[in-house]
């Protein structure tokens, strides 16, 4: 199902059907109180249909949920294309990932009947849903049978209208990183005090995701030794990765012109260069390669067959330049340094957690230009200015330099 019907779905039916549930929550009230179910819950369901990096921001969250409630069993619904990270990360046993199919409107009314029946069955006692404004995430939340809800409300701002029947609702704050947004909702679950983040404690942002991927030091080296074996001129060389595509929201790629003269000012350095991506983005890579003018510019998108390969992919590798989105979050599981444009997106909302990572904004008036508020659409019409305006050679100097400090060796 194509993103703008699904945001059309979501603002005419969504908003009818919570009201409706909102109706429906006011007139039979549950007669069972969610005091008991705070203090010790049994099962809690965690609801993150995001992209997949929004995994990895949500770590801390995962983190103290496991901490203070060491005996509940943690339930993740996600979309069934974003379920591969959560499986990989292990959030939760396998039986209790559970998943939508958003690629067809009839399937996903299926899932999402079939899902809730699983899922009131058990039963459930919290449910988290950290969707920041999706009307169908605070719909599931209802249906799933859960007395105690928490989740996010625009509280007095307008639109956006998510329903009336989450119980333990705390103001979303488009000035705190999401990772800090993420951890309330927990503080949440045992007070029923409002507004939540003012009774909330006061937080640092984690230095760390909290999670982590286990590799054998063996299987790092083979993997290492077959990237030079597929490629033998990333031999006796530093590697950095460049993700250029897009994905999804295309107004967050930095201009292809960029990265290319990027991939050329590092090969003539004497460092390799990866072009990483899906195999959807095999043509711009291509472009790149023209324009780099190197044979130590290689084409890796679709190179990686999996989340767990793109991860070893960044052990072996010195340094990542990327747009927002997934890679730049899944480096920070790894030792990988990275650099993560930002521009429609702010790095204070959104950046990866860790010290690895370096956050590169223009800060044009603009900027950022998507949010919560507006559905993440965009008013520049593909003129990202904000993200044209950063210019390449800033960006080679600065990698060069953090590739001087780096202490991952050269393929062999």
């Amino acid at each position: 199902m194509k993103l703008q019907t699904q945001r059309w779905i979501d603002r005419w039916a969504g908003q009818a059907l919570c009201a409706a549930v909102s109706l429906w929550a006011r007139l039979v009230p549950s007669a069972k109180t969610a005091t008991a179910q705070a203090q010790n819950p049994r099962h809690i369901l965690v609801i993150l249909l995001s992209e997949m990096g929004s995994v990895v921001l949500a770590g801390p969250m995962f983190a103290a949920v496991r901490q203070r409630y060491p005996n509940a069993t943690v339930h993740v619904l996600q979309l069934k294309k974003n379920q591969e990270v959560a499986r990989l990360l292990g959030l939760a046993r396998p039986e209790h990932l559970h998943s939508l199919d958003d690629s067809a409107g009839l399937g996903l009314l299926a899932d999402i009947w079939r899902v809730s029946r699983a899922l009131r069955a058990l039963p459930l006692d919290v449910v988290i849903d950290c969707e920041l404004f999706s009307r169908i995430s605070s719909l599931m939340s209802y249906f799933c049978g859960a007395r105690l809800r928490v989740g996010f409300t625009p509280h007095t701002q307008e639109g956006l209208y998510r329903g009336s029947y989450i119980n333990r609702a705390i103001p979303y704050n488009p000035y705190r990183h999401i990772s800090l947004q993420f951890l309330s909702l927990v503080d949440a679950i045992g007070d029923a005090a409002m507004p939540r983040h003012k009774a909330a404690p006061i937080r640092s942002l984690p230095a760390e995701p909290g999670l982590s991927v286990n590799f054998d030091p063996a299987e790092l080296l083979a993997y290492r030794q077959k990237m030079v074996t597929d490629h033998p001129v990333l031999a006796g060389r530093k590697l950095v990765l460049l993700y250029a595509g897009g994905g999804l929201l295309p107004e967050r790629a930095w201009p292809a012109a960029h990265y290319a003269a990027l991939a050329g000012g590092l090969c003539q350095a004497g460092h390799a260069v990866g072009l990483i991506g899906l195999r959807e983005d095999a043509a711009l890579a291509q472009q790149l390669r023209i324009k780099a003018a190197s044979d130590w510019c290689v084409d890796l998108t679709g190179y990686t067959r999996s989340i767990r390969e793109l991860l070893m992919l960044f052990h072996a590798a010195a340094l990542l330049i990327t747009n927002d989105g997934g890679p730049g979050h899944f480096a920070s599981l790894t030792p990988i340094r990275s650099m993560v444009f930002f521009g429609p997106e702010t790095g204070r909302l959104y950046r990866p957690l860790g010290p690895r990572a370096q956050v590169l904004e223009s800060g044009t008036a603009c900027s950022p230009c998507l949010s919560a508020y507006n559905h993440r659409q965009t008013f520049c019409d593909g003129d990202n200015q904000c993200l044209k305006r950063l210019q390449p050679l800033p960006v080679l100097r600065e990698a060069l330099q953090l590739l001087h400090q780096c202490e991952t060796t050269a393929l062999a």
